[in-house]
């Protein structure tokens, strides 16, 4: 008998994914191990227990945990979860561990050799287990179609024998994988799109999409990128030029998408609350980034919320759970790419290589020690949030690395092309 896989329900209310497909059910047992999937863990995401056990896997409980070696979840698991599993096993899920010092150390105390996707370093190999990118493209397309469900009017212009319906204006703010995808679908709606971000090297991107690019294009904007593809911190003289700027074309705007957040950081604010006041009634602001603070003054998690001029300002959370039948396949698919680099192919059996530079960059705890050098001391120190980064500092989401070898990618995940349809031993950029 091979070593166990076990796939729990997601316990969370709010988290309708699961870890697994009957397409990677069937991969892992082509690895030599015995999967089980705990009834009812794809309900949400339309993929009944049957599907499961015709791939393979046998249907079971809770309580199978205890027994399994390897643990697929979406969400980091509770301590009541904890206590079920067994001391040893490996854990892989999106751990969120920024500000969660506690239940990082409760994982250590576990005992279990937890592994957090979200830390995946972007380099090529990786690629297929970024689930950041996975997750945020989703992300992305469904912010254009919550927006598209709240805005009142037609998308696109239409010409009538009754008159013209003019298009709808969409600003993208921050132009990582999320937003490059916003700018596709809300393009592929008919809607005039802008967009913008700190980072000169997206605006090529947003200019292949049919899109227009908003900057404050001086000196300082040209160097405002760091090595890692993340947006540099600007001056207070540039921050005000460019909220006036952005103020100004904000207030012309049917509709905005933010999607500002760095890992680990209170989200940005970039739309104030004159700016909410200055727009259009019907006018629609969806905040992706709500569950971290938002980007959107106003913004409340969870909730759509209308103004007093009437604007509608959407606090979904878990936005790619709003796609869930998606978004979990392309998880699934994320995860058995990177659990497939630690399974011996000769043994059957998980043999975790320690030095490997995917596993140093995502295991999180490992024989009753955090050993993550960023939460090294979570058992001792507490964790304090950086401060917020100033109201009109634009950056790119948590997905986004260096923009140059990204470029390609970017485009193939925004008009919907397969890994496949590149050409063969060429390196991908990031999806």
């Amino acid at each position: 008998m091979g070593q166990t896989v076990f796939i729990p329900r997601e316990l969370d209310a709010n988290e309708p994914r699961v870890a697994a497909s009957p397409d990677t059910v069937k991969r892992l047992a082509g690895l030599g191990l015995d999967v089980i999937v705990e009834s009812g863990a794809g309900t949400a995401s339309r993929i009944p227990d049957e599907e499961f056990a015709k791939a393979g896997a046998a249907i079971g409980k809770a309580g199978d945990a205890a027994r399994a070696d390897v643990v697929l979840k979406v969400r980091r698991p509770t301590d009541a979860e904890l206590k079920g599993y067994r001391s040893g096993a490996a854990v892989i899920a999106i751990m969120d561990p920024y500000g969660h010092d506690a239940a990082v150390a409760a994982l250590a105390k576990a005992g279990v050799t937890a592994f957090s996707m979200e830390f995946m370093p972007r380099i090529t190999r990786a690629q297929s287990m970024d689930v950041l990118s996975s997750q945020a493209n989703l992300a992305g397309y469904q912010a254009v179609i919550d927006a598209a469900a709240e805005y009142d009017r037609a998308l696109p212009m239409m010409m009538t024998a009754a008159g013209t319906v003019p298009a709808a204006k969409a600003f993208i703010m921050g132009v990582g994988v999320a937003g490059l995808q916003a700018i596709a679908t809300a393009r592929r709606l008919g809607a005039v799109v802008t967009a913008t971000d700190v980072r000169p090297a997206v605006k090529e991107q947003v200019q292949s999409l049919g899109a227009k690019f908003l900057a404050v294009e001086d000196e300082e904007f040209k160097a405002a990128e760091t090595a890692g593809g993340y947006a540099k911190e600007m001056s207070k003289e540039y921050q005000a030029k460019q909220a006036a700027l952005t103020s100004e074309h904000i207030a012309k705007q049917d509709i905005v998408i933010t999607t500002a957040l760095i890992p680990g950081r209170p989200a940005p604010k970039l739309v104030s609350a004159a700016m909410v006041a200055s727009m259009k009634p019907g006018s629609v602001i969806v905040d992706l980034a709500v569950e971290r603070g938002g980007n959107v003054e106003g913004a409340v998690p969870g909730k759509v919320v209308t103004t007093a001029n009437g604007v509608k300002i959407v606090g979904h959370l878990n936005v790619p759970g709003r796609v869930a039948a998606s978004a979990s396949l392309l998880y699934a698919r994320n995860l058995f790419a990177f659990l497939e680099t630690l399974v011996d192919k000769t043994t059957k059996q998980l043999a975790i290589n320690r030095d490997d530079e995917l596993v140093k960059a995502t295991m999180l705890t490992d024989g009753g020690k955090v050993v993550h050098p960023a939460f090294a001391k979570a058992t001792v120190d507490p964790h304090v949030e950086p401060a917020a980064i100033p109201a009109t500092t634009m950056v790119a989401d948590a997905s986004v690395k260096k923009a140059a070898p990204r470029k390609t990618a970017d485009k193939k995940a925004a008009t919907g092309k397969s890994a496949a349809q590149k050409s063969a031993g060429k390196p991908k950029g990031i999806a």
